[in-house]
């Protein structure tokens, strides 16, 4: 399966919702990483709106990499919260990814589920304690960002902006090794995904530019705070 179907299985999707998809693990059906989760979605929240033209990043010097919001606002509801923190002024990039991302993963797994992405159960552990079971919806749609995932690192196919952004925002998570049942943990495999989170990939178009520059600022900010974190 081509990365292009992700494009034509359903229109306004979120990069962040991809992301936790690629991160959801059906067998256990617990989603990597959930500690950092938020610095992730906070990331792609981002890349989201640079793709859509309404956020950019310059550097500011001593001040670091800033991003903030141009155009219009996004239409969708979880991506104008971000819009409007980076729009007010421009941001550090660390303290963009850390104001925007802890408030979406709970509408964001919402979505997923009204979806059929996702499924959830709510059960009583002991017969007592109410806990939330998550599991693999039916639209296939994990299966085939997946399959896209692996044809780009193993099979070495050219990404799409689209799958490069995934791979790049799992990647720089620390979250990729946890896919080796579907995609085998190889240094092959980890010396691809590192060039592309730094930008190291096909496409010509000025919206894949963009994409490019801000996923590397983006999976670099990532990184930094995955070792912070990891201290």
């Amino acid at each position: 399966m081509t990365d292009d179907s992700i494009h034509t299985t359903r229109t306004g999707t979120l990069l962040a919702e991809d992301v936790i998809l690629a991160l959801f693990d059906p067998a256990s059906g617990t989603i990597a990483g959930e500690n950092t989760l938020f610095y992730v979605l906070g990331g792609a929240a981002l890349a989201d709106l640079a793709g859509q033209g309404r956020a950019t990043s310059e550097d500011a010097g001593f001040r670091g990499v800033l991003v903030r919001g141009i155009g219009d606002a996004p239409d969708d509801q979880l991506l104008r919260p971000a819009w409007d923190y980076i729009a007010e002024k421009p941001r550090g990039i660390q303290g963009a990814i850390a104001g925007v991302g802890p408030a979406l993963r709970s509408p964001l797994l919402d979505r997923l589920v009204a979806n059929g992405d996702i499924a959830r159960t709510e059960r009583r552990a002991l017969g007592i304690f109410p806990t939330t079971v998550l599991a693999e919806g039916d639209s296939g749609r994990r299966a085939s960002i997946i399959a896209a995932m692996r044809a780009v690192l193993v099979d070495g196919a050219e990404p799409s902006p689209r799958i490069a952004s995934i791979i790049a925002l799992v990647s720089a998570s620390g979250g990729l090794p946890t896919l080796y049942r579907e995609i085998p943990w190889t240094g092959a495999v980890a010396t691809r995904a590192k060039e592309i989170e730094r930008g190291d990939w096909a496409g010509a178009a000025a919206a894949a530019a963009v994409t490019r520059t801000m996923l590397a600022v983006i999976t670099n900010a990532l990184v930094i705070s995955a070792v912070t974190t990891n201290r």
